[in-house]
This record gives C-alpha cells, sequence and structure tokens, in this order.
C-alpha cells in the first residue's frame, strides 16, 4: 500500500477527477487534501501547463503535499478560498473538488479523539492550532447548547437526555476521555443501535469543535465566486447535513435553497441542470467503509456569467 492510501483512502477517486477535470491546462483547486490521493491523480492527468492549489487546516497532511512544480500547498480552513487563491494570483479556476468529513488518517489516530473504537483524550480538532476541543464543549456548554448540538448536527431524538446525563456527570467529574464519555450515555444508546448512534454523538461533537457547518457554508458561497463560466464544482458528502447544502447550492445558488424564479419560472442559479448524486460501486464500499454513505455531487457554473 502506497504512503498516501495509509494516510487517507480517497473515495470515488477516478468518478471524481473525471469529472472536476476539463482543459488539462487549467488551474483546480482540491480545497481538502488530506492524504493528496485526489491531488496525486488530478496531477497526473494535468498538462504541464495546468495547476493545482491544494487545502488542507491538518498540520500532518503536509507531510503528503506532492513533489510537484505545479502544486501549491495552502495550510488553511478551506473556508477561506478566496483569499488564498487572490494572494496566489490563481483566479478564476477551472474546478473545485471536495471530499469532505472526517479522513482514514483522523480515524485511526486514537490521541485524535474522532473515534469511539479506542480510548483516547476528547480532542477532535482538524487544526491542532485551534483551543476548543470536544472535552472543552462537553464540560463547558451549557445543557441546552449541548442538546442543540446533539440534535441539530447529530440528528438525535434523544438529545436532550444525553445533555442532561452529560451535564449531571462532569458536576462529579470533569469527562475528559472518550471511555469516560461511553461511560456516561451508554446507557441512554440501544444495544441494537449503538454504533450508529455513538457514530452520530461523535460527529455532532465533531461539526461543532470545527464550526464545520458554518465553514462549508462560507466555502461553497465562495466557490461560485471563484469558478469561471463553464468550471466544475465537484463534492463528495458523508452526511445529510452537508449533502443538503450542497444540493441547495447546486440548485438554488444558495445554501439555504431560497429560489429566485425569472419571469418564466426558471430558477435563477449561477448552475447548470446538476447531475443527480452518485454514489460508490459495491466493490468500493466491500473495500473501504468510509465510502458506505458517500454521494457525489457535480454541478457546473453556467457559460452566461450572472451578475451580483
Amino acid at each position: 500500500m502506497n504512503e498516501e492510501n495509509t494516510y487517507h483512502v480517497p473515495v470515488m477517486l477516478k468518478q471524481s477527477v473525471s469529472a472536476l477535470l476539463g482543459s488539462l491546462d487549467g488551474i483546480y483547486v482540491d480545497v481538502t487534501m488530506g492524504g493528496a490521493g485526489h491531488s496525486r491523480e488530478i496531477l497526473r492527468r494535468l498538462s504541464n501547463n495546468g495547476r493545482l492549489i491544494c487545502f488542507d487546516q491538518d498540520m500532518d497532511a503536509i507531510n503528503n503535499v506532492p513533489d510537484d512544480e505545479r502544486c501549491t500547498f495552502c495550510r488553511s480552513n478551506f473556508r477561506y478560498l478566496k483569499n488564498w487563491l487572490h494572494y496566489h494570483n490563481a483566479l478564476p479556476v477551472d474546478g473545485i473538488l471536495a471530499d469532505l468529513g472526517v479522513s482514514s488518517h483522523h480515524l485511526d489516530e486514537a490521541k485524535r479523539g474522532f473515534s469511539f473504537r479506542n480510548d483516547g483524550p476528547l480532542d477532535m480538532r482538524m487544526n491542532q492550532s485551534s483551543t476548543r476541543t470536544a472535552a472543552n464543549v462537553l464540560n463547558e456548554y451549557s445543557e441546552e447548547q449541548l442538546a442543540n448540538i446533539f440534535y441539530l448536527y447529530g440528528e438525535l431524538k434523544n438529545a436532550r437526555p444525553l445533555a442532561k446525563t452529560i451535564v449531571k456527570r462532569r458536576a462529579i467529574q470533569s469527562i475528559d476521555t472518550i471511555n469516560q464519555l461511553l461511560e456516561t450515555v451508554t446507557l441512554l444508546i440501544p444495544r441494537e443501535r449503538e454504533k450508529k448512534e455513538m457514530a452520530k454523538v461523535f460527529q455532532a461533537l465533531r461539526i461543532e469543535v470545527n464550526d464545520e457547518m458554518g465553514a462549508l457554508r462560507e466555502m461553497l458561497t465562495t466557490a461560485v465566486e471563484v469558478l469561471r463560466p463553464g468550471g466544475k464544482l465537484v463534492v463528495i458528502t458523508y452526511h445529510s447535513l452537508e449533502d443538503r447544502m450542497v444540493k441547495n447550492l447546486m440548485k438554488t445558488g444558495n445554501v439555504e435553497g431560497h429560489t429566485e424564479k425569472d419571469f418564466f419560472g426558471n430558477i435563477l442559479s449561477p448552475f447548470g441542470k446538476a447531475a443527480k448524486a452518485e454514489v460508490p460501486e459495491e466493490t468500493e464500499i466491500a473495500n473501504n467503509s468510509r465510502s458506505r454513505s458517500a454521494k457525489l455531487r457535480v454541478a457546473e457554473k453556467t457559460i452566461l456569467k450572472m451578475e451580483n
């Protein structure tokens, strides 16, 4: 197994890169570089005149930056997409690729706290230099705030009992490790749905720690501005919250899904008709469990540039 695959196994690699690339001389952006699986495939297909801008906020990802003069790396959250593209004189771009969610590397590193498979600190920071951790959220947020997080970001029906139990436990002892969290909430989760429900608890905390929905909203909104007419936006999503946001943007031009129509009743959007979401093939799902919930969405910016 090669180096990037030990860090992170890219999902829907061939499909996403094929959907992304138009002109092989163009400028493309991988806003979630990670193990650089998608980035390396893009570079493999680009001409010598092509260019790739990569983003990742995780300092561990620096070791995966392709050694290629056509590649520029930005250690940054992708919410600052436009600023960095302007800084590197890379506007407008021909395509943007985003592989959302948590990487294989994050799940496998117990010390990062993204998975409940092994004990470790309740960290969950994508950017290790940020100050807010999952432990901070669990020990400092109010009961109402915790309930809202579990309900909105985990879509958990028992969000309020979970929040109440956590607040009672932390009054006796702070919740700082994965095992301490599991011990606190395990009686509230049916054994037959234990893995799925715990995954939702961890998803909710991870989203809050990293402000994932806020960052995604900013990146998607910016993507409309930085893509050239005819450029492609390609996004791989893993849960309904992010997929809904992507779907809304591609259909209406905004993440909320608010529609504006012309005189003839046609929806005004900066994108042409978005393709129906693709899902991984059965063989990929069998080889990469992370791909089980993946959806690939692709949209092309309309040739007629919309005025702001």
